[in-house]
C-alpha cells in the first residue's frame, strides 16, 4: 500500500518518473514487448536538431507531437522507434568555434585544419548536445540507446557510401557553376540564401561610345560589379540602339572596351532599355554569357576583396568600396543621376552577410536524382497532411536546379574525392584515407579540402540511422540486422513547413533513389508557434516563450497539452500564458477528481477486471467509449487538437463536472468511477505522461517505483457504447440544469425547494434516475406532468421543461429588478442603434470603433430576449 499524496508537485514527479521510465528501457524497441502485436511496426525520426542549438518553442511543438503519436503507437501493441540524434552543423558549429578561439586571440589558420577539428570535437564533447538533456525536460521517450550524431563513425561511412555510389553515377559533377556565396562561409545552396527587402540606390552611370562624346546609360544597383562588365545589351527590335549594335563602349575610369550586343532578355520598356552585362556577378548575365560567349570576369575574390580588374580600387571589400568608387565615378562626370530603391538582396541564412552570386568549381548533385521521388509523391505513395503541401512540394521540385553540395569550412564531411599530383586522376572513395593512386600508384596524392552540405547526411537520416552503409560501425549497439526491414520505409515524418525543402525534399530523393521506395509513408507539416497576437517570436520584440521557463512555471504535461491542442492542421498556433493558464487548471480539476475518488475508497481495480453495475456507472462508462473512439479516429489522420479537445471535453466537461457531482446521489458508482478514471489516464498518457502516470498509480494504491508503467499497458480499445443510458442521463442533467435556472430567475438558486414539474415526452427513462435530479437540483418532490403548469416558473430546454409553483414567492422585487435592467438596457440599445445608423459616424469611425459598437448591441440586445424570457416565465 502506498503512501498518498496530499498535493502533486510536477517538478518532483518529472524528474523522478522521467528517470525511472529511461533506465528502465520502456523508450526502447522492445519496451512495450509484453504488448507488441506481430507485424504492426512504427518508425518515426527526430529531426536532428544543431548540436550547438539550445530547445526552443518550435521544437518544443515538433517534439511534442511526435511523442504523443509515439507513446500512443506503443501502448496500442506496436513495435516502436522513434529514432533520436544531433546534427553536426556545419557552419554554425565552425561559427561557434572560431569566435571562441577568436576571443582567445587564435585565428583557425593559424592552428591548421588538424588542430581546429581536435578543438571543435573537444567543445562538442563538452557543450554539444545540451539540446538533448533539454529535451528530457519535455518528457519525450525516443530510443535514446540509439541517439546517432550525424558524423559519428557509423553515418561518416553512409556518406562516403553514398556518395561515392551516385558519382559513380554520375550524379554527383564538378565543374564551374555560378553559385550562392558568402564571404565569410563560402557556397550555399538555393534554399540557404534568406532574402530581404532592401532601401538602396540605382546607380545610373554613362558608358561613352567608342571615340565619340556620345554615351549610353546604363543602371544598376552594385555599381562595383561594373569593372566585371563584358557586354551592354540592348532589345534587337529596339530602334533606339538598333544602329550601335555591335558597336563598343569604353568602361569607365579603366578605359576597357566592350561589345554593345542584341538580346532579347533585355525589357524595353524598363530605364533606358540598356543593360550592362556581368557574367561573372550575375546569375541572369551568367545565361547571356554563355549564349554570346562573353568573357567572364570574377573582380574579388572568396573573401569579397577587388582583384586587379579594379584598377585603384583593387583590395578595397566590396561593399565597403561602393562609396569611393560611386566618388570618383561622380568627380569624373560618367553618373547621370542616382535614384532611391527598394528591391529584394539574398543574404547567408547563417551570419546574414549579402550574398553575391560569383563563379566557383563546386560539386552538385544533379537534379535528375529527383525525378523517381516527384512520380512517387504525385502517384500518392506518400501522404501530405496538410494536404495543400504537395502542391507547394510540387512548384519547388518542377524548378529544381543542381544543387551545390560543397561547403568551403573544415568541419563536416570531407568530400570523399582524391586527386594524383602526378598523373591528374581523379577518384571518389569510400575509405577515409587513401594512400595511392590507383592509376599510376603514385603516393603524391591528397583530397579535396571541401566538406558537404550538412543536410547532405541529413538527407540519409531516415535509413543511415537504420543501419544502411554504416559498415560494422555501432551495429548491436545503435541499429540492428533486420531494423531496414521493420522500420523502412518510416511510417511518419513530423516537422515544421519551414524545411520543406531543405531537408524533406531531399530525404525523399536520397531513400527513393537508394531504394526505389519513398522513406515516409505520411508526412505531417505542423505551422509555426507565434505570440498570442500572432506575432513571430523574436527577441528583438521581447515575446519570446522560452519551453524550459514555461515547464518551470506550468509543469510539461501543460505545456504538451496546450501546444498540442492548439495544432490545428495548417494554422499557425497563438501561444499565450492565458492559455497554458487554462490548461493548468485543467490539470488541477483532475487531480482534485482523484482526491474526491480517493476519499471514498483506497484503491480501485482496472476497469477490465470489473462489472458495471450502477446506471451512472454505465454512463460514464459509455462515454469513456465515445472520446475513446473519437481519439482513436483523430490520430488515425494526426488531428492532435481533436484529439485533445476530445479528452479536454470528456474529463473536465462530462466525468469532473458531471460524473463526480451525480456520484454525490449514487456511492455506489464511485468505485466503477475510480476505474473508469483511471482508464481515462490510460487514453490521456501520450498528450500528459506524468500526470496520467502519478494519478493512474495513486488510484491503484501503488507507486511507480514498484510497480509497472503506464506507458506500458494497453491503449483503450474494445469499449461499447450504450446509447440507451446516454439518452436518460442527457435528459436527468437536462432537468437538473433546468431546474437550477428557473431557481434562479425567482431568486431561490442555491436553497432547497418543495416541488417541482418536470414536463418530458417519455418520463420512463426518468422514472429511476429521480435520485440524481432531487439532490443535485434541491428539490424535496418532483412530479412528472403532460400538462403546463399554471402559475409557476418555467424553463423550457430541448427535451425537458420544468416548472416551479410560485405559491408563497413574492415576485415583485425580482419583477421590479427585471423591469429596471429591461429600462437601463432599452436605453443603451437605443443609444447604440442611433450611432450604428448615422452614416457619418460610420464612416468616419474606426473600424474597431464600429465593430465594439456593433458587439454592445448584440449584447445587449441578447440580454434583452434573456429578461423577457425570465418576465413572461413569471407570467409577466
Amino acid at each position: 500500500m502506498s503512501e498518498k499524496s496530499t498535493v502533486y508537485n510536477p517538478k518532483e514527479i518529472e524528474e523522478s518518473y522521467y528517470k525511472i521510465w529511461e533506465n528502465r528501457g520502456y523508450f526502447e524497441i522492445d519496451g512495450n514487448k509484453a504488448i507488441q502485436e506481430e507485424g504492426k511496426n512504427f518508425a518515426i525520426m527526430m529531426p536532428p536538431p544543431n548540436v550547438t542549438g539550445s530547445l526552443h518553442i518550435g521544437h518544443a511543438l515538433t517534439f511534442t507531437l511526435q511523442d504523443v503519436i509515439t507513446r500512443f503507437k506503443r501502448m496500442d501493441g506496436f513495435k516502436t522507434l522513434w529514432q533520436p540524434g544531433t546534427d553536426h552543423a556545419g557552419i554554425a558549429t565552425q561559427n561557434v568555434v572560431e569566435k571562441q578561439l577568436l576571443a582567445q586571440g587564435i585565428k583557425k589558420e593559424e592552428l591548421g585544419r588538424e588542430k581546429f577539428l581536435e578543438k571543435v570535437w573537444e567543445w562538442k564533447a563538452y557543450s554539444g548536445g545540451q539540446i538533448v538533456h533539454q529535451m528530457r525536460k519535455l518528457g519525450v521517450s525516443p530510443a535514446w540507446s540509439r541517439e546517432r550524431f550525424t558524423m559519428d563513425e557509423g553515418l561518416k561511412n553512409a556518406v562516403r557510401k553514398s556518395f561515392v555510389k551516385w558519382y559513380d553515377e554520375g550524379l554527383i559533377v564538378r565543374g564551374n557553376y555560378m553559385v550562392n556565396w558568402c564571404t565569410h562561409d563560402g557556397a550555399l545552396s538555393d534554399i540557404e540564401v534568406e532574402y530581404e527587402q532592401n532601401k538602396g540606390k540605382l546607380y545610373h552611370l554613362k558608358y561613352f561610345l567608342k571615340d565619340s562624346n556620345d554615351y549610353l546609360v546604363v543602371a544598376t544597383t552594385r555599381p562595383e560589379t561594373y569593372f566585371g562588365d563584358t557586354a551592354v545589351m540592348v532589345h534587337p527590335e529596339d530602334e533606339r540602339y538598333q544602329h550601335l549594335i555591335g558597336q563598343k563602349v569604353v568602361l569607365p575610369l579603366i578605359g576597357r572596351e566592350i561589345e554593345i550586343i542584341a538580346d532579347e532578355h533585355v525589357d524595353m520598356s524598363f530605364g533606358t532599355g540598356c543593360v550592362k552585362v556581368t557574367p561573372a556577378h550575375d546569375v541572369n548575365d551568367y545565361e547571356v554569357g554563355k549564349r554570346h560567349n562573353l568573357e567572364f570576369i570574377t573582380i574579388f575574390d572568396p573573401n569579397g576583396i577587388l582583384n586587379e580588374q579594379c584598377g585603384a580600387f583593387q583590395g578595397l571589400e566590396r561593399l565597403e568600396a561602393r562609396a569611393p568608387i560611386m566618388a570618383k565615378l561622380e568627380a569624373e562626370s560618367f553618373v547621370d543621376k542616382v535614384e532611391d530603391y527598394e528591391n529584394q538582396v539574398g543574404h547567408c541564412y547563417r551570419c546574414k552577410n549579402v550574398v553575391e552570386p560569383y563563379i566557383s568549381k563546386q560539386w552538385f548533385v544533379k537534379k535528375e536524382i529527383a525525378d523517381g521521388a516527384i512520380a512517387k509523391v504525385n502517384e500518392h505513395l506518400a501522404q501530405f497532411y496538410p494536404s495543400h503541401w504537395i502542391n507547394s512540394y510540387n512548384a519547388w521540385m518542377k524548378d529544381l536546379r543542381d544543387w551545390c553540395i560543397s561547403r568551403q569550412l573544415w568541419w563536416g564531411h570531407q568530400i570523399p574525392v582524391f586527386y594524383c599530383d602526378d598523373c591528374g586522376h581523379e577518384w571518389a572513395s569510400e575509405n577515409e584515407v587513401e594512400h595511392t593512386c590507383p592509376k599510376c600508384q603514385s603516393k603524391h596524392i591528397h583530397q579535396d579540402p571541401d566538406v558537404l552540405d550538412t543536410w547532405f547526411s541529413s538527407g540519409l537520416w531516415p535509413f543511415s540511422t537504420l543501419g544502411w552503409g554504416n559498415g560494422e560501425a555501432f551495429k548491436d549497439e545503435k541499429w540492428f540486422e533486420g531494423d531496414l526491414k521493420d522500420f523502412y520505409p518510416n511510417t511518419l515524418l513530423i516537422t515544421g513547413f519551414d524545411i520543406l525543402f531543405f531537408w524533406v525534399a531531399r530525404m525523399m530523393f536520397s531513400g527513393e533513389h537508394t531504394f526505389k521506395e519513398l522513406p515516409f509513408k505520411d508526412i505531417y507539416l505542423h505551422a509555426l508557434v507565434k505570440d498570442e497576437h500572432g506575432q513571430k517570436m523574436s527577441k528583438s520584440k521581447g515575446n519570446v516563450i522560452d519551453p524550459l521557463d514555461s515547464i518551470a512555471e506550468y509543469s510539461a504535461d501543460t505545456l504538451r497539452f496546450t501546444l498540442a491542442i492548439l495544432a490545428v492542421q495548417g494554422r499557425d498556433i497563438k501561444l499565450s500564458g492565458e492559455k497554458l493558464e487554462q490548461i493548468r487548471n485543467f490539470t488541477n480539476k483532475l487531480y482534485n477528481a482523484s482526491r474526491f475518488l480517493l476519499m471514498n475508497a483506497n484503491s480501485f481495480e482496472d476497469l477490465e477486471n470489473i462489472e458495471i453495475k450502477t446506471a451512472l456507472g454505465a454512463y460514464m462508462k459509455s462515454r469513456l467509449a465515445v472520446a475513446m473512439e473519437e481519439v482513436r479516429e483523430h490520430f488515425s489522420s494526426y488531428r492532435f487538437n481533436d484529439a485533445a479537445t476530445t479528452l479536454y471535453r470528456f474529463l473536465w466537461g462530462e466525468f469532473c463536472d458531471w460524473g463526480i457531482e451525480l456520484s454525490k446521489a449514487d456511492k455506489p458508482a464511485i468505485l466503477e468511477l475510480g476505474s473508469i478514471f483511471k482508464e481515462a489516464m490510460k487514453l490521456l498518457h501520450p498528450f500528459m505522461p506524468f500526470i496520467s502516470e502519478f494519478l493512474y498509480q495513486e488510484l491503484s494504491d501503488s507507486s511507480l517505483e514498484e510497480s509497472e508503467s503506464i506507458m506500458v499497458k494497453r491503449y483503450p480499445h474494445d469499449l461499447k457504447r450504450d446509447e440507451m443510458i446516454e439518452k436518460t442521463f442527457e435528459l436527468v442533467i437536462e432537468a437538473i440544469v433546468g431546474i437550477r435556472r428557473a431557481k434562479a430567475n425567482i431568486d431561490l438558486a442555491n436553497k432547497k425547494i418543495e416541488h417541482a414539474y418536470i414536463k418530458v415526452e417519455n418520463n420512463q427513462n426518468l422514472q429511476e434516475a429521480m435520485k440524481y435530479i432531487s439532490l443535485l437540483a434541491k428539490v424535496e418532490n418532483i412530479d412528472f406532468t403532460e400538462i403546463k403548469i399554471a402559475n409557476a416558473a418555467t424553463d423550457v430546454g430541448d427535451n425537458v421543461e420544468v416548472f416551479i409553483p410560485l405559491s408563497g414567492v413574492d415576485l415583485s422585487p425580482i419583477i421590479e429588478r427585471l423591469n429596471n435592467q429591461k429600462i437601463k438596457l432599452e436605453k443603451e440599445i437605443q443609444k447604440l442603434s442611433g450611432m450604428l445608423s448615422n452614416e457619418r459616424f460610420v464612416a468616419n469611425a474606426p473600424k474597431d470603433v464600429i465593430a465594439e459598437n456593433q458587439k454592445g448591441l448584440d449584447e445587449a440586445r441578447a440580454k434583452m430576449a434573456k429578461i423577457d424570457a425570465e418576465l413572461s416565465s413569471l407570467g409577466m
